[in-house]
């Protein structure tokens, strides 16, 4: 099977960050998020267990939070027992 890559990397403010976060959160309750930027688009269907990793990281005036989503389309993994994040 082919690779399919999307890469959207811009500068934008804390409100459009929050729509785009907002989008996602209305495609995970779809189990469908498509995604497309200049004539470059994906389909994605999140379903069952997804591995979720969040990392933070600060250094000096720069700071970084990285949020990662994985799945494959079939499967069967059970749920961390002690899998529990908190955000405030």
């Amino acid at each position: 099977m082919a690779e399919e890559k999307f890469v959207f990397d811009s500068l934008q403010d804390c409100e459009t960050i929050k729509d785009f976060l907002k989008a996602l959160i209305d495609g995970f309750e779809k189990h469908s998020i498509d995604l497309s930027t200049n004539g470059n688009e994906i389909h994605l269907e999140p379903h069952g267990l997804l591995n979720f990793t969040v990392k933070a990281k600060k250094k000096g005036t720069e700071n970084k939070l990285s949020i990662k989503v994985e799945w494959k389309e079939s499967s069967s993994v059970q749920a961390s027992e002690s899998a529990f994040l908190k955000v405030r």
